[in-house]
C-alpha cells in the first residue's frame, strides 16, 4: 500500500459551497408564489368558519352509495344477463329443468351422508341454499369468488368436470322466484365483500 501523501502549502479553497439547514437565506420558495405583503393579507382577513354538512346530507349520501353495486356484483349481474339472453336453452337446462323436488332431496341425502356430525352453521337455510354452498365450496369446479353460480355451472360442464345436474335445477327455479343477484352470488363471494365493507368502516 502507497504511503498517504501530504500536503505542505495552505489548503486550497473548495469551490463547493457548504449545506447548512438553517437560517434565513436557506429558504426554498418557488418564484411568484407570495407577495412581499401576503403576511400582512393573512392577518388582515377574518377567520372564516367551515361549515359543517349537516347529518342528514350524509346519511342521504351512504343511502345512494349503498344503491350501487359494487364491481363485483356489477360483473355477476352482467355475466347473468349474458347467460338469460341466450334465445336457446341447452339440452342440459331442459333436463335440469325436468328433474323433482324428489330427486333434488335425495341428491342432499347422498351428499351428506358422509358426514360425521350434523351441520349446525346451516341449520336456519333452505335445502337449495345448502345445496349452492355446497357447490361454492367445491373446489373442483373452480374459483367461485367473481362469477355467477350459473356461469360458473357452464364453464366446469364446459371443461368436463361434470358439476352436479341438481345444483343447475336448483339454479333455474331459485333465479325464477328470486332476486338474481342473491341466488348468483356465491355466499364466499358474500363475505368476502361484507368483510371488506367493514374494513372501509374501520
Amino acid at each position: 500500500m502507497p504511503p498517504k501523501r501530504r500536503s505542505t502549502g495552505p489548503a486550497a479553497k473548495s469551490q463547493q459551497s457548504t449545506l447548512a439547514f438553517h437560517g434565513a437565506s436557506n429558504k426554498v420558495t418557488k418564484p411568484g408564489t407570495r407577495a412581499a405583503n401576503a403576511k400582512k393579507n393573512i392577518l388582515a382577513e377574518p377567520v372564516k368558519k367551515e361549515e359543517k354538512p349537516e347529518a342528514t346530507d350524509v346519511q342521504v349520501k351512504e343511502e345512494e352509495e349503498e344503491e350501487e353495486p359494487t364491481t363485483a356484483e356489477a360483473a355477476i349481474i352482467e355475466q347473468t344477463e349474458q347467460v338469460q339472453q341466450q334465445t336457446q336453452s341447452t339440452p342440459e337446462e331442459d333436463e335440469a329443468r325436468r328433474i323433482t323436488k324428489k330427486r333434488i332431496e335425495a341428491y342432499w341425502k347422498k351428499e351428506i351422508s358422509g358426514d360425521k356430525a350434523p351441520r349446525a352453521h346451516q341449520q336456519g337455510l333452505s335445502l337449495e341454499e345448502k345445496i349452492l354452498r355446497k357447490f361454492d365450496m367445491s373446489g373442483q369446479y373452480g374459483p367461485c369468488v367473481g362469477i355467477a353460480r350459473l356461469k360458473r355451472w357452464q364453464r366446469a360442464h364446459r371443461l368436463g368436470l361434470e358439476p352436479p345436474i341438481e345444483v343447475l335445477a336448483v339454479l333455474l327455479k331459485e333465479q325464477e322466484g328470486k332476486d338474481k343477484l342473491a341466488v348468483q352470488r356465491s355466499h364466499v363471494d358474500e363475505l368476502l365483500n361484507a368483510r371488506a365493507d367493514t374494513e372501509l368502516q374501520v
